[in-house]
């Protein structure tokens, strides 16, 4: 079957649009970053937020990953309904329904939780409680991304005596999410905290770094045990504009339809905010399409996906099918129930995206 055929043959099956992944590809993908991990010497840990999929974190169990990452407690539990175990959740954990649960997760698998603020530090013992068994707790740092995490030393070495003081709570280490351009950055923070912390008789056992861009920078902070990155299973166009991936690196694509050429410069594609996402990444447009990339989608409604073809000498016709790298692919995964699965040009099945709108 040629790639035209395929086209026709998932739209005849699925219907458009349809998100689709290349098994093949993905394997490649899980291979590679598994092979990165092991000449840098540190775990591979998946962050499984991008597949969603029991069936994928089992393929990346078994290229080689010891344990996943989890962003929501909703994520992990349908990790370890499927037997997954070693589980990180890199997210600060707050309030009494989400204790409650974390205690019954604990209870039939290893977690390891994040934490950056002496608040959710203090509601942990609580789970642990529940479990009957110690909780791992890391300590969150920012060292310049602005997102979550402990921005000093000092509120590192504090929160990590207070999560050693707490009844069922084990200090294991730090976890990371450093902006691509501040190893040197990361590494004084991280040789200071451990100073710290071992001034107060505790081990960083664990120090997770993440990020599928920092994977060129594998190796480059020593003390690092682990790795997490996500959108390298599938890749999308911002892994391309950050020149981490190639086109043919992507594994997922959107199957969509032209329905409307109303003018000579512009159409309409089936797919809009609904099954691409507004998340642009940072990016002009809101994604790549293969088969005329000159074009561009502009803009979206809800089932409409704007085009404007002034750049196209080949400009789609009504009724083409046409494969969409999306600008953002893990919010791509969570718009849907299943992924059309296919190896090259032939279709094999679906999946199905178990953990899609885990919110909490």
């Amino acid at each position: 079957m040629s790639i035209q055929a395929l086209k026709e043959e998932v739209a005849r099956q699925f219907g458009t649009p349809a998100v689709v992944i290349d098994l093949d590809v993905v394997e490649r993908n899980i291979a590679r970053v598994q092979a990165l991990c092991d000449a840098a010497g540190v775990a591979n840990r998946p962050h499984i937020k991008t597949h969603k999929s029991p069936v994928i974190a089992a393929m990346q169990r078994d290229a080689g990953a010891r344990g996943i990452t989890c962003q929501k407690l909703g994520e992990a539990e349908i990790m370890a309904e499927s037997g997954h175990d070693d589980i990180l959740i890199s997210y600060n954990i707050l309030g009494e329904e989400k204790l409650n649960r974390l205690g019954r997760l604990l209870s039939r698998a290893k977690v390891t939780v994040a934490a950056d603020n002496p608040v959710v530090v203090a509601g942990l013992p609580q789970a642990a409680a529940l479990a009957g068994r110690a909780l791992d707790v890391v300590v969150e740092c920012d060292t310049g991304r602005k997102r979550a995490g402990v921005e000093t030393v000092a509120e590192a070495v504090a929160l990590a005596k207070d999560i050693a003081s707490r009844p069922g709570l084990s200090f294991a280490g730090f976890m990371l999410y450093p902006p691509e351009n501040a190893m040197a950055e990361t590494q004084a923070f991280l040789d200071a905290a451990t100073a710290g912390v071992r001034e107060l008789s505790l081990e960083p056992r664990m120090v997770s770094s993440g990020g599928t861009p920092n994977l060129v920078n594998l190796g480059k902070v020593k003390g690092v045990t682990e790795h997490r990155a996500g959108t390298s299973v599938f890749n999308d166009r911002m892994m391309l504009a950050a020149g981490v991936a190639q086109l043919e690196d992507c594994a997922l694509t959107v199957y969509a339809t032209v329905v409307s050429r109303a003018g000579p410069q512009r159409g309409i594609v089936d797919s809009g905010s609904k099954t691409l996402t507004s998340d642009t990444g940072g990016l002009e447009g809101h994604g790549l399409i293969l088969e005329h990339p000159q074009a561009k989608i502009a803009r979206f409604a809800e089932e409409h996906g704007f085009l404007d073809l002034s750049a196209c000498n080949d400009r789609p016709s009504i009724g083409d099918v046409v494969r969409i790298v999306p600008n953002h692919v893990c919010v791509v995964v969570n718009m849907v129930d299943r992924l059309v699965t296919v190896r090259g040009d032939k279709i094999v099945g679906e999946l199905r995206v178990a953990a899609r709108g885990r919110l909490t």
